[in-house]
């Protein structure tokens, strides 16, 4: 028999005396408007609003969450379709989704276990949970729903209830499928200035990137200085399109400028192919730096989630690329390493800075404290690793304290798994609910300031911190 799949409306709320008064704050906020101002999906889904393919390649081939705990449990990368390098993939989508429903038990206790609930019981409709014996049946049926024109992209921000949501989109990213869904859906679906791939010296191609930043620029690269005045260049282009922030994934916090003819010798090095592992750091921290003062200048929001060793598995790496989940956490400085910002800009009224971090340890000894000084910095949600249930609970412990709730950004989702969103923003509000509600039971925090504090976790912080 079939077990049912049914999320329970309580899910994720306190147990206990503070249940009722958790239930009521989070059906305070359940209707209000996303705002997923720090997200992940492609332009080209909206620009496109074609039918999604199918269930494997919409819900488990790019959710890293699904695929590292099955790779985790020695499922092949291959059986779950990761594309390789050169463009070829063994697995049939309906045998990677048999993969992955007969594997759904790993996912107890997990967030990805209660995001894909809500995804398939509240987004699709679905009745039974995965196992090997429902996968083709299961299959069936979502292949049938996404087929419906209520499923197509566009229908679902409608249906998702999203006001705004950002893709995240590389320097030099040319923009033409936001110009394209722009014209038809105005400020809806708005790009981020992602420059970490120019800005990284020894990563492979960055040569032809700098041509190609140029070329978009309209400005020669040969040189240090025409260098930067062509990320100035794209960042008006990315601001024309609508942007409302810049997106930067540093293995350190470090912002640290050099002189400018330091700066000047490392980008003419790195030209010539001779840049050496020490000094493309310092530049990469260098343009931390300028890109700050850049945001000071243009206005755009700078978000630095910094502290995570990318493609930990070479193999991995070099078979099937970057991004295949193969990225892991480290401990992660940022008091001195942001000082030379702060000093700079930390009190200045067109900078604001949003920081992400994956090192918990920070959130009251480093991050609370910054927030809670400097006008221009504002805490980013629990990212990554931390998007969880426990994860989002402790950092409201850790950081209230001392940075309090408005020097936080509000909750924006951080995925690349467009049917996930809803659930997301769900679960957040539901853990900032049982965590008001505790505190108005233990009288630290009057019951209408807990309302009203839960409309600005889940709305108003998120709008103030990127859209005013």
């Amino acid at each position: 028999m079939p077990k049912a799949l049914q999320p329970h409306p309580d899910r994720a709320l306190p147990a206990g005396e503070a249940r009722d008064l958790a239930r009521r704050i989070h059906e305070s906020t359940r209707s209000l408007p996303l705002l997923c101002l720090h997200g992940h999906v492609d332009a080209n889904l909206f620009a496109a609003d074609e039918p999604f393919g199918n269930p494997a390649d919409l819900l488990v081939v790019p959710d890293h969450y699904v695929t590292r705990m099955l790779i985790s449990q020695g499922v092949a990368p291959d059986r779950l379709g990761l594309p390789r390098r050169d463009g070829t993939r063994t697995a049939e989508p309906r045998e990677i989704w048999r993969e992955f429903c007969s594997h759904w038990h790993l996912f107890r206790g997990t967030p990805s276990r209660y995001w894909l609930e809500h995804e398939f019981a509240e987004v699709l409709g679905l009745t039974v949970a995965p196992s090997a014996e429902t996968a083709d049946d299961l299959y069936d049926e979502i292949s049938a729903r996404l087929a419906q024109p209520e499923f197509r992209p566009r229908a679902l921000l409608d249906t998702f209830g999203i006001e705004v949501i950002s893709t995240t989109d590389a320097a030099t990213d040319d923009l033409a499928p936001h110009a394209k869904v722009g014209a038809d859906l105005p400020g809806r679906v708005i790009p981020t200035f992602r420059p970490d791939a120019v800005v990284h010296l020894d990563r492979p191609g960055w040569g032809d990137l700098i041509g190609e930043l140029g070329r978009l620029a309209g400005t020669d690269t040969s040189s240090y200085a025409g260098y930067l005045d062509a990320l100035r260049k794209r960042r008006q282009a990315f601001l024309a399109a609508g942007a409302r922030a810049t997106d930067h994934g540093h293995y350190s916090a470090a912002a640290i400028p050099l002189a400018d003819a330091e700066a000047e010798r490392i980008y003419a090095s790195a030209l010539k192919g001779e840049v050496t592992t020490e000094d493309a750091a310092a530049f990469a921290g260098h343009m931390l730096f300028q890109m700050a003062a850049m945001s000071a200048d243009d206005g755009l929001v700078m978000q630095l989630h910094p502290g995570v060793l990318r493609d930990h598995h070479a193999g991995i790496h070099a078979t099937y690329g970057p991004d295949q989940g193969h990225d892991i956490p480290v401990a992660t400085e940022f008091t001195r390493s942001l000082r030379p910002v702060l000093e700079r800009f930390g009190y200045s009224e067109g900078f604001r800075m949003v920081l992400f971090t994956v090192d918990e340890t920070t959130y009251s000894r480093e991050l609370a404290p910054l927030a809670g000084v400097y006008p221009s910095v504002r805490l980013g949600a629990p990212w990554w690793f931390l998007d969880s249930p426990d994860g989002m609970r402790r950092f409201r412990e850790l950081v209230t304290e001392t940075a309090g709730f408005y020097n936080t950004s509000g909750f924006v989702d951080d995925t690349r798994a467009f049917l996930s969103i809803p659930a997301r923003h769900d679960l957040a509000r539901r853990i900032d609910a049982g965590y008001l509600a505790n505190l108005v039971l233990e009288h630290r925090l009057d019951e209408d300031d807990a309302f009203e504090v839960a409309t600005d976790l889940a709305y108003n912080l998120a709008k103030t911190t990127y859209l005013t």
